[in-house]
């Protein structure tokens, strides 16, 4: 058994990385470390796994444990990595964004790989430290990698995507608490979304020189899920265009290529992504859709899991939709 340990158990991330590794065959959590509710048990934050688990909270680190997972705000795991020195038989999967960028990916004497199956498995499966993808970067980069992919980016590309509230984390706010979210819908980090950097970064692998992406993030009066729309011109048939994607992820276990106009109810509580094309004139519309938390967050770590230790891509997230 995989002996796993999670740092910041008590967000939503952390809270969905309990639910799935209770429950995945080959790993077994260790401890669950937070520094608010240590001594505290897990229910108290989770009310959701009442009856499944009797597991605490723990103010203290195994730092010999077989895998970690840092649920830490963005700028955090650094300072933690600092302040614990891990095994160097222990695997780190950061779900912040402090590794994500080529000129991050190096971090006192470890080498972080970024997450994305779907682009880098090959990597992953020989990596030690993994750099999760972000949500909306998840969303839009499984839209537009195929294109890349075939270079045929070359035009800007317009990007309109929508976020559920659980996407600006379990600390309410402002803009997070029902009175405000409810009934009402707004923008956003126009233009300047910080998961552009490494959205740009992943589709310069593939393609030099790409168009430019115009970014609209928005906020949805709905908990969990993205729904992005992007668009492009495109001058081959749809037929092509579905070809295109089909042999891109022919391989890849979680990314569906839908025949049919996709809904966010599809893949809210998956690890799924679906995809759908769709041709106007020389314009193709590429909509994707994922679960934030998971395929956004802690089931694309636990597939990365899966990956680093030899395991089926799948084992522990084959999860279903609640469509009705």
């Amino acid at each position: 058994m995989i002996k796993a340990g999670i740092i910041g158990g008590s967000g939503y991330t952390g809270g969905e990385l309990i639910r799935i590794l209770l429950n995945h065959p080959a790993t077994e959590i260790d401890f669950v470390y937070s520094t608010t509710r240590a001594g505290k048990k897990i229910t108290t934050a989770h009310p959701d796994l009442l009856g499944v688990t009797d597991l605490e909270f723990t103010g203290d680190v195994n730092l010999s444990v077989d895998i970690v997972f840092l649920c830490l705000g963005h700028g955090n795991s650094t300072a933690f990595i600092k302040d614990n020195n891990f095994s160097s038989d222990t695997k780190i999967i950061d779900l912040s964004n402090d590794f994500r960028l080529h000129a991050d990916v190096n971090f006192d004497g470890k080498q972080f790989v970024y997450g994305l199956p779907e682009v880098n498995k090959t990597k992953i499966e020989q990596a030690q430290y993994i750099a999760n993808p972000g949500c909306f970067a998840t969303a839009i980069q499984l839209a537009l990698l195929p294109l890349a992919k075939a270079n045929l980016l070359e035009n800007d590309v317009h990007i309109n995507a929508v976020t559920g509230s659980t996407g600006a984390g379990v600390s309410p706010s402002a803009t997070s608490h029902f009175s405000w979210r409810n009934n009402n819908a707004s923008w956003y980090k126009p233009f300047t979304h910080q998961h552009l950097g490494e959205i740009k970064e992943s589709l310069h692998g593939l393609q030099e020189n790409t168009g430019n992406l115009f970014f609209m993030p928005n906020r949805g009066n709905f908990t969990r899920g993205i729904l992005a729309t992007s668009y492009t011109k495109f001058e081959g048939s749809l037929a092509e265009a579905e070809k295109i994607y089909q042999d891109f992820y022919k391989n890849a276990v979680f990314t569906q290529i839908s025949e049919e106009p996709i809904n966010l109810k599809q893949v809210v509580n998956t690890n799924q992504c679906h995809v759908h094309l769709h041709k106007h004139d020389n314009i193709l519309l590429i909509t994707s859709a994922i679960d934030n938390l998971l395929k956004g967050a802690s089931g694309q770590a636990v597939q990365n899991m899966n990956l680093i230790f030899g395991l089926e891509e799948d084992l522990g997230l084959n999860l279903k939709a609640g469509v009705f």
